[in-house]
């Protein structure tokens, strides 16, 4: 198998529930207007909380500092799995459980923190530009390595990068089980036309700027699940259109113009975390992943400035429900 480092040098941003109204026409050009700015990689991510923007160097420079925007202080950049000439996609097998042992794993071993990005068409990995020497000494053995430049494919191997940091050399501690929660919300992962955007322009503008969250009351009792949660997760990324949302918001679009796998199946959240999660905890990922891949349940990730998020096809809920029981009872008897 592959592994693509992409051309993309990406910030990690949240903007605050009441500070969007600051922020609205930056996003909308960034969704809308692909031809007045240079950004390549977009991704906006409602959640109860904020809003988590993912995006190139070129996008972020339309983002005004303000006190209503946090940035996460590193350069990260995207990985991507391809195999048999393919890009690793969620249609294609189990998404990021896919890579859960070959990659997610392993990476935690050697205390690389990633960000994921789930979307339609494959899985995003996320690192830290200063930990890429570790990602590739770590994962050169499973996979041939490129980095791409200009649009070229450039084979890459530790010595390239090294300065002669082959390992962290930190030995790997058990990371903290993080607390779960499962709204009763049914998601759909779908894709667009781009071309068709402009189509859904005032649905997607109501939907992201103006739609009431749904009452929430995970402060107050947060081991108890939710009966629903706002979340709904826009992405552009080299011209490919990816959306999570629920099955609520997805009736508010025209059904002919988004498009979703041939088995249209629907999908259940787990939500990791009880408290903000941070970025520098190593493992929370392959906390998950890694049952998930043990089961052969298919998955899709997405990580935002607070929590993280795991969708699993709703047959699924019962049995993965019981799973991470299942280790947060081994957790706490070690």
């Amino acid at each position: 198998m592959d592994l693509h480092i992409l051309d993309h040098r990406l910030r990690v941003t949240s903007i605050s529930k009441n500070g969007l109204v600051n922020y609205t026409y930056p996003l909308i050009k960034l969704i809308f207007l692909r031809n007045r700015t240079r950004c390549k990689f977009f991704s906006l991510t409602e959640t109860p909380e904020n809003y988590t923007v993912v995006l190139d160097e070129e996008g972020f420079k339309e983002l005004q500092p303000s006190e209503h925007l946090q940035v996460e202080s590193s350069i990260w950049l995207p990985l991507n799995v391809v195999s048999n000439g393919n890009v690793s996609s969620s249609l294609q097998a189990v998404g990021v459980t896919k890579i859960a042992k070959s990659v997610i794993g392993p990476l935690a071993q050697q205390h690389v923190s990633v960000f994921m990005l789930s979307t339609y068409q494959t899985d995003f990995i996320l690192v830290r530009e200063k930990d890429l020497s570790v990602v590739i000494s770590t994962l050169e053995e499973e996979f041939n390595i490129y980095k791409e430049v200009e649009g070229e494919s450039v084979p890459v191997r530790s010595q390239d990068v090294s300065n002669g940091l082959q390992k962290n050399g930190k030995e790997a501690i058990q990371p903290t089980v993080h607390p779960v929660l499962i709204p009763q919300n049914q998601f759909c992962v779908m894709s667009l036309d781009p071309d068709t955007l402009p189509s859904i322009a005032t649905t997607l503008i109501d939907v992201l700027f103006y739609s009431n969250s749904p009452k929430e009351d995970n402060q107050s009792s947060p081991n108890q699940d939710l009966d629903c949660i706002k979340f709904f997760s826009f992405s552009l990324i080299d011209g490919y259109i990816s959306l999570v949302m629920d099955t609520e918001a997805q009736r508010q679009f025209p059904a002919d113009l988004l498009f979703t796998s041939s088995s249209g199946e629907l999908w259940r959240m787990v939500r990791i975390g009880g408290q903000p999660l941070g970025f520098d905890e190593c493992g929370i990922v392959a906390q998950i992943s890694q049952p998930l891949a043990d089961g052969d349940i298919s998955a899709y990730y997405i990580s935002t400035f607070s929590f993280d998020h795991a969708l699993v096809p709703e047959e699924d809920i019962v049995s993965v429900t019981d799973m991470l029981q299942q280790q947060r009872k081994e957790a706490a008897s070690s």
